[in-house]
Parts: C-alpha cells; structure tokens; sequence
C-alpha cells in the first residue's frame, strides 16, 4: 500500500454515520487506527457506533449534526479541527430519499428538503472544511447514487439533488487542481443499507417500508470495500456495476433505451 493511500493517523470526517453506509465506512477503517469524526442526527446510534470503533481502537469523536442546517455544517468542521488539528478526508454521505410519481406529490416543500441535505449540506460541509482540507492535501468523497447519472421514475427529487452533487464538485475539482485536494465522486445502486423505509413519500412523510427487493441489493460491506478501494487512489469517480457503466455508454448512442431501462428496473423494484 502506498504511503497516501492508508488512513493510519488520519483525520476522516464521516456524515451519516450513524448507520448504514456511514456506519459500515467507519467499521472498515478502524483497523488502520484512524481519528475519526462521526457526524448524525441520531446522537443514540452515533453513539453506539462510536463505541464499536473506539472497542477497536480507533480515537472517535462524535458530533451530532443535522446537515439540512448550515450552522451544523461549519459547527462540524470547526469540531474536528479542534479536536484533532486538521482534516485529511471529509466523506459526504448523509441524505434522504424519495420514492413518488411527481404527479402524485402535494405538498411541494418536500423537493426543498431534500435538496436541503442531500445537496446544500454537502455543499456547507465542503465549504467549511476546505480551508483544513488544503493544507493537508485531502480527499473530498462525495457519495452520490448512479440516480446522479440519469432519471429515474419516481425518483425525481432525490435524482435532482444527486445531479446537483455532480455539478457542483465536478466543478470544485477543477478549482482544486494543483492544491493537492482530490474529490472522488461515489456512485452506487441500490445497497442494503436497511434504511430505505425512510424514504419519503408523496406526502413528505417516511413510507415506513422499502419499495425495493433488499435481498438482490448489494450488501453494505461489498458497498463499502469498493468505496473505501476508491478512496485510498484518490479515484475521480467510481460507478457500480457492470451493467450502469454500459449504460452510462449507451446514453451516448440511445437515450431512450436507457430510459426504458430504468423504467424496468423500477417496475422490478431491483
């Protein structure tokens, strides 16, 4: 392993980690000792992750953060430069879902929350934490979703808020260049997260189930070892799955086709 590619020592700030991907990311660098930053809402799984890490040996910071408000944001990266001197590595992975036909949904403020977290709170969090992210040199990684990459029915809201990601940090790694600060893009599918009955519906509220099969989702720990493989060569970006990267090419040719694609494989609910 090259030298900049192992974590020991260094500073990763991860959102959303009270479970989850978040959860599982910081699982998979404890053995590497890292002095991790641990950022959620709920400060009770936090917590109860924190202390798996810390059983590991890991040094663990938790800070109870709600990233839809910018104050959090800064609070956030002004903690883990407190607390331990800089910021080598700021993984984005807090968000919310979606699951409804746009002609379905009334209360329209739910297309501002969402783009509250997924998208502004990466935006605040980076904004905050570059100053710390340029004089060590770090990595930004930024966990989007192959929604960020094409539509998807009745994901729309959480597809704009993934497209948004894109173009923003698409943008800041151009700005970045020859400052030494890589920004890796990570684009997954459908992962067994367990989480997915908290997705909101048309009405704004959690469905309080999953729209899709969990069993033929990839399991978290598959989900994160790519991840975490992306982040130590500091990849521009990493999309799962032989058959999104054939359809990334295929948009080229035959957009269409690829519409009708993902229109199956919601229908299939896989």
């Amino acid at each position: 392993m090259q030298p900049d590619a192992s974590f020991t020592g260094r500073v990763v700030v991860i959102t959303g980690a009270s479970l989850g991907i978040g959860a599982e990311l910081a699982r998979q660098l404890v053995p590497e000792r890292p002095r991790l930053v641990l950022a959620a809402r709920d400060v009770g799984k936090l917590d109860a992750v924190a202390a798996e890490c810390r059983a590991l040996g890991a040094e663990v910071v938790v800070v109870p953060t709600d990233v839809g408000l910018e104050e959090d944001c800064r609070a956030l990266a002004e903690r883990a430069v407190a607390a331990f001197g800089g910021i080598d590595c700021l993984v984005l992975n807090a968000g919310i879902g979606m699951w409804a036909r746009v002609d379905a949904v009334r209360d329209l403020t739910v297309y501002e929350r969402i783009m509250r977290v997924n998208y502004l709170g990466s935006v605040w969090c980076a904004s905050y934490a570059l100053p710390a992210l340029r004089r060590g040199r770090g990595r930004l990684v930024v966990v989007s979703s192959l929604t960020g990459k094409t539509g998807v029915p009745t994901r729309s809201g959480y597809a704009a808020s993934k497209h948004a990601l894109h173009g923003f940090f698409d943008s800041l790694r151009i700005e970045l260049r020859g400052t030494g600060v890589s920004v890796t893009m990570v684009c997954p599918g459908f992962v067994a997260t367990g989480i997915r009955e908290r997705n909101l519906d048309a009405s704004g509220r959690p469905a309080g189930h999953s729209h899709v099969d969990e069993q033929a989702a990839m399991p978290v720990e598959a989900c994160v070892a790519i991840m975490l493989r992306a982040m130590r060569g500091r990849k521009r970006e990493v999309v799962y799955t032989a058959r999104a990267r054939f359809g990334q090419w295929l948009k080229l040719l035959a957009p269409g086709m690829v519409d009708a694609m993902a229109a199956r494989v919601i229908a299939r609910g896989r």
